[in-house]
C-alpha cells in the first residue's frame, strides 16, 4: 500500500495541507472535532479540503493500538457538533453581518447548516458574538459535545479565561472599573452555554480554512444587504 504523503486538516489547531504526519498530528491530536485525511498527492488533498464535511478522520497512535472498547468509547465522546463562526462590520462601527456553519458529524453523510444575519449599525465584536449566539440558539437544549471555532480572540479569550463570567459577577464592570462592552450579548452567550459541553477554539482568520472563509462570506453578504434591522443593544447605548 502506497504511503500517504500529504495530510489535509479541515478542523484543527491550524488548518491546511501538511507534508508530514508528525506536523499534521500536532494539529489534530486532542483537538475536539478534528477533521483530517491523508492523500498520495497534494492535488487530492486540496480538492478534499474544499469540501471536507463528508469525510472524517481518526487520529492513530504510532506507538500502540487502543483496545476495541477504548476506541468505541472515544468515538462516543467525539464532538458530534462542530460550529464555525465569524462576524464583522463595515468601517466598525457600521453595517454589520455574521455567519455560522454548523456541521453534524453524527449524521452520515455529515449534515450541514448555515445561519446568518446582519444589522444596519453595529461593531465587529458584536457581530462575532452574534454569530456564536445565533448558532447556539438554533441548537436548543443540546446534550452533545460541541466544538466551536472562532477567529475572534475577543470571544475565545473572554470565555476560556473566565473574563466574561467575572464581568458579570462584578455587575458588568472590568477590573479597571470601566463598563464591559456588549454586556447584553455576553449575558445571552453565557446563558446559552450554561450546562452545555462546549469548547471555544481560536482559528486563524483568512488563512484558507474553508469553513472560516464561508462564515466570512456570509457575514460580508449580510452586511451589504439593504434595509437591515436595528441592533438595539448598540444603537440605544450610542
Amino acid at each position: 500500500m502506497a504511503k500517504k504523503k500529504y495530510y489535509a486538516v479541515a478542523v484543527g489547531r491550524e488548518t491546511g495541507i501538511f507534508d508530514n504526519w508528525p506536523l499534521a498530528a500536532a494539529q489534530v491530536k486532542g483537538c475536539p472535532g478534528a477533521r483530517f485525511k491523508g492523500f498520495l498527492t497534494r492535488r487530492e488533498a486540496e480538492e478534499w479540503l474544499k469540501n471536507p464535511q463528508y469525510t472524517t478522520g481518526a487520529v492513530k497512535s504510532a506507538k500502540r493500538k487502543r483496545p476495541p472498547e477504548t476506541k468505541i468509547k472515544a468515538l462516543k465522546n467525539h464532538a458530534g457538533l462542530v460550529i464555525y463562526t465569524d462576524g464583522g462590520s463595515i468601517n466598525n462601527p457600521g453595517p454589520g453581518g455574521y455567519g455560522a456553519v454548523i456541521i453534524d458529524y453524527d449524521l452520515e453523510p455529515a449534515g450541514r447548516r448555515e445561519i446568518s444575519g446582519g444589522y444596519r449599525l453595529t461593531t465587529n465584536n458584536r457581530m462575532e458574538l452574534m454569530a456564536c449566539i445565533a448558532a447556539l440558539r438554533s441548537l436548543g437544549d443540546s446534550e452533545r459535545p460541541i466544538a466551536l471555532y472562532s477567529d475572534s480572540s475577543y470571544v475565545v479569550n473572554a470565555i476560556n479565561k473566565g473574563w466574561a463570567r467575572k464581568w458579570r459577577r462584578n455587575g458588568w464592570l472590568k477590573s479597571d472599573k470601566k463598563p464591559a462592552l456588549n454586556a447584553d450579548l455576553w449575558e445571552e452567550l453565557l446563558n446559552l452555554t450554561a450546562g452545555l459541553t462546549i469548547t471555544f477554539n481560536w482559528v486563524k482568520g483568512h488563512a484558507g480554512n474553508p469553513l472560516n472563509e464561508r462564515c466570512d462570506q456570509l457575514a460580508v453578504q449580510n452586511a451589504r444587504q439593504n434595509n437591515l434591522p436595528v441592533d438595539l443593544g448598540y444603537e440605544e447605548r450610542n
